[in-house]
């Protein structure tokens, strides 16, 4: 490490290197050109004495070096952003900004053409960008500002995190319109009987869902466990003796495919809160306040029918 003086923009080069791991993102984040990119990036090469950064098929990887720095200097301008830059007044209008949103499948294919819509509209600077993780890396990403809000049906959500709940989903059952014993209303005996695709996230299904089905003496007949709530419509449609029980949200969408039913359960099932939750670091954030008043009011009065969400 030399000893002239470091420049404290060239922490947030890093910063956005490290979360970026791309030249290009990190420069187009910054506002910064590919050739001012490029000299930041050898300045800070020369006063750590190190490569930093490696290009690999994976994209910037950082070296040994990068990764002891980058818990301090990730912290530092996390810090840097929530409480100095957060005096601060916020411009949609005019601001450059990468959102990044934690968000299963699901709530990628549900809740993001209403919230694009929203914001090329007020924001038409600004991009966005979504991750999916596990739940023990939420609050590490969030506090780091690395994602801005987590959205989801969080029932273990990490302590210490905000939340601001949007709205219930409830559950609604999906046969194949092909299925010619099921009609309009599906019994207590089908759903019980009929093989079950089921959704498990983070390697584990509901657990209020199920203890509800056990409550009421219920057991499903499950064939298939998946992760990925994608691939529910296109299974029932190629093996239509099969059901699914989904969000009712998920569902309205896969309805209109035209290729399932959309039923109501053959007895009660929980409703649960979907929240967007954000790190105390970045309450007072103007950038993030706006954000989640998007969300809040793109999502107002929400579930709508699936054929409102893909306006």
């Amino acid at each position: 490490m030399h000893n002239e003086k470091l420049d404290l923009n060239l922490l947030a080069v890093f910063d956005s290197l490290m979360r970026e791991r791309s030249v290009t993102r990190a420069g187009e984040q910054l506002g910064l050109s590919q050739s001012a990119m490029s000299h930041a990036v050898n300045r800070l090469r020369s006063f750590f004495d190190d490569p930093l950064f490696v290009k690999t098929g994976q994209g910037m990887q950082p070296t040994p070096k990068s990764e002891s720095l980058a818990p301090t200097i990730l912290a530092l301008m996390a810090t840097i952003r929530g409480q100095v830059l957060s005096q601060a007044q916020f411009d949609p209008a005019s601001a450059m900004r990468v959102f990044t949103l934690c968000m299963t499948d699901m709530g990628e294919l549900v809740f993001l053409p209403p919230l694009i819509k929203r914001l090329r509209e007020l924001a038409p600077h600004c991009t966005l960008r979504t991750r999916q993780v596990p739940l023990p890396q939420v609050e590490p990403l969030l506090a780091s500002g690395e994602v801005d809000l987590a959205l989801g049906s969080l029932r273990a959500a990490p302590q210490g995190l905000f939340q601001q709940q949007l709205f219930m989903h409830r559950f609604v059952t999906l046969v194949s319109v092909k299925n010619k014993e099921v009609g309009d209303e599906m019994t207590l005996e089908q759903f019980q009987r009929m093989p079950h695709i089921v959704v498990t996230l983070a390697g584990r299904s509901s657990e209020a869902y199920d203890s509800a089905l056990e409550e009421q003496g219920v057991k499903r007949n499950i064939f298939l466990s998946t992760p990925h709530f994608l691939v529910v419509p296109l299974l029932l449609d190629q093996h239509p003796d099969l059901i699914a029980t989904v969000p009712q949200e998920l569902g309205n969408v896969f309805g209109g495919y035209g290729v399932v039913k959309v039923l109501e359960p053959p007895l009660p099932l929980p409703s649960f809160a979907l929240r967007q939750h954000w790190h105390p670091r970045f309450h007072q954030d103007p950038a993030i306040i706006w954000l989640r008043e998007l969300v809040k009011e793109t999502f107002d009065g929400y579930p709508w029918d699936g054929a409102r969400a893909w306006r």
